[in-house]
């Protein structure tokens, strides 16, 4: 693995985040990110906007899930208007977590170094860790 993987490196992408337990009703509110606030999407999911402003077509949110071998993983997907009048919305396919925060990157720096500092508050305070994936 390559020493010193920073934010907007393309080797960036294959980082995860693994949470150390997973989210549930009980411990949902403490992954507040500002204002926002997890909310249970469907079993054993939940989401929360990560960067979500008016008049900017860009939506990012926070995914926390149990994958296959029970491990759980905070991932991001965009949001995407559907429908004519957009009055539908759907998430895309989740992408890892430094995928995530690398597409934030490339369109509001400032808030994907937000982000991140949120993201490793968690691992700082022993709630989770960074792990490379194969491509």
């Amino acid at each position: 693995m390559e020493d010193n993987i920073k934010l907007g490196n393309p080797v960036f992408d294959n980082m995860m985040f693994v949470l150390a337990n997973p989210v549930t009703k009980a411990n949902h509110k403490d992954y507040k990110y500002g204002n926002e606030e997890l909310i249970q999407i469907a079993d054993d999911v939940w989401a929360m906007p990560a960067y979500m402003k008016q008049d900017d077509d860009f939506s990012l949110f926070f995914i926390i899930t149990t994958i296959e071998d029970g491990t759980t993983v905070l991932v991001f997907a965009t949001g995407e208007q559907d429908g004519e009048k957009g009055t539908d919305f759907s998430l895309s396919v989740p992408m890892t977590t430094g995928a995530g925060l690398n597409l934030l990157q490339a369109h509001d720096e400032e808030q994907a170094q937000s982000l991140l500092h949120f993201i490793n508050q968690i691992s700082k305070a022993a709630e989770g860790d960074w792990r490379m994936v194969e491509e």
